[in-house]
């Protein structure tokens, strides 16, 4: 991999940009219970909306694969910085398209809107996420994609408080439920990933470029770590996409809260929030260059930070968020049994969030409301891990391995959608187990690259002993 330009790389550019396709990202879970209730859905016809949402993941990346397969890769040839830009155009594309859809008042125009922002997306995520991974030291990869997917954290945190009081308050119609509230939220959605387009082009960002010698056929499959690591992005996309899709229709059930959606959507924001403090905790755990004893002052600090941020969010009292600082503990912990190790410390999260899905599908009330909260936390550092752990060593076929990574974030469309089948037909409660089954995985292949994968300093991903 050759690199050209300058060696100081605005991360504040790529943190923004990670910043709002969380927002938008995390709006899909605010807009399907407001959908499901103005159309009269099924859980699995509501489900519809991540389907096409992460469905358009897939035939985006499909689609790139198959170009550079046969021609060589895209972003070789346009540079980074050309696809981050093309992929904002698309996605702002998408968002107007939900003033037709909402004026219409037609759910399959609302699924075509899903499905072109999705588009728009998927090839953000193939330059930015491997951008981020390029920009300095094979072995603090993992730092600093937590770092950046932190901010994209946050864009979901504040997502469901925002969103929901444009869509269910401030542009409710008459205050009752419309599609036509979700107008002027995405046309001002529009505008602002129009702006950041202008905004990023404006941005110097080094060049990176592979030998396109090294690039044809399927090359990045030879790698063992990014074809488990497919997998590994299938089943944890699916499952937190499917736990954040649900989690407004769960907290409201009667068994567990019983509360309305206004106050619901509070409880999301925590969700995502969670993972938002464990991805910054990532970033300070996962960085070698930071000492241990400082390790713990800056993690104790940053998680005392940010639960005060996130609580200055969210309309709740101390009384009702207080559950989430044992969390919290339970969360810095765990990063400590990790040792700073990205696989190690990705299995033993996938079994933590095991633990919690059985807790939330075998106990009633605020038991089980928490367990499913916390979860965000150690969802954390997954994708991160996941991905760099993928695609380190790939070389010249790091592109490819991006396109087929993201090509995996089809899981966020059909897990969600089989679990809407699960719900329908044994109850939400039970529905659960589906992700459960996911995290099954994660742990395997946390487990697989602790034994058989080694990161070197300054070098490849190799297999191992």
């Amino acid at each position: 991999m050759k690199k050209d330009g300058s060696g100081s790389v605005p991360l504040y550019a790529l943190t923004l940009l990670f910043f709002m396709w969380g927002f938008i990202t995390c709006m899909n879970d605010v807009l399907i219970p407001h959908l499901k209730e103005l159309f009269q859905l099924t859980y699995l016809q509501a489900m519809l909306v991540q389907f096409c949402f992460f469905g358009a993941y897939f035939t985006g990346s499909l689609i790139y694969f198959l170009i550079s397969h046969f021609h060589g890769d895209p972003i070789n040839k346009i540079g980074y910085k050309n696809g981050i830009l093309l992929g904002l155009v698309i996605s702002g594309i998408g968002c107007c398209l939900f003033y037709p859809a909402a004026s219409m008042s037609l759910y399959g125009l609302f699924l075509g809107a899903f499905f072109i922002l999705g588009l728009g997306f998927t090839l953000l995520q193939i330059t930015a996420n491997p951008y981020v991974s390029l920009l300095g030291p094979e072995e603090t990869a993992s730092s600093r994609l937590n770092l950046v997917q932190a901010f994209n954290s946050f864009g979901t945190t504040i997502a469901p408080i925002i969103g929901g009081f444009l869509i269910f308050q401030f542009f409710a119609e008459g205050g009752e439920l419309s599609a036509g509230a979700t107008r002027m939220p995405y046309l001002i959605f529009a505008v602002v990933f129009f702006v950041v387009a202008v905004f990023m082009s404006r941005v110097k960002l080094p060049l990176f470029k592979a030998d396109e010698t090294e690039m044809s056929g399927l090359g990045a499959l030879k790698f063992p770590q990014l074809k488990l690591g497919i997998g590994g992005i299938f089943f944890y996309v699916g499952a937190e996409v499917t736990i954040g899709s649900f989690m407004i229709s769960f907290i409201t059930h009667d068994d567990i809260a019983g509360i309305s959606h206004a106050v619901a959507k509070n409880y999301l924001s925590l969700y995502w929030g969670g993972a938002m403090i464990g991805r910054f905790l990532g970033s300070i755990s996962l960085n070698n260059n930071i000492s241990s004893s400082k390790k713990v002052i800056y993690m104790v600090a940053t998680s005392l930070a940010i639960f005060a941020l996130i609580f200055s969010i969210v309309d709740l009292s101390f009384g009702q968020i207080s559950v989430f600082i044992g969390f919290i503990v339970l969360n810095l912990a765990a990063f400590f049994i990790g040792k700073s190790a990205p696989a190690r410390t990705l299995s033993l999260f996938a079994a933590i969030n095991i633990i919690l899905l059985l807790v939330s599908i075998f106990t009633k009330g605020s038991i089980s409301m928490w367990a499913l909260i916390s979860i965000g936390l150690f969802n954390s550092i997954m994708w991160s891990n996941i991905f760099t752990l993928s695609i380190s060593g790939l070389g010249a076929y790091t592109s490819q391995g991006s396109s087929l990574l993201v090509m995996a974030i089809l899981g966020g469309a059909l897990v969600p959608l089989l679990q809407g089948s699960l719900a329908d037909s044994i109850g939400i409660q039970y529905s659960f187990f589906l992700p459960a089954v996911c995290y099954g995985y994660i742990l395997y292949f946390g487990y697989f690259c602790s034994k058989r994968v080694v990161v070197e300093t300054g070098g490849p991903l190799r297999s191992g002993h």
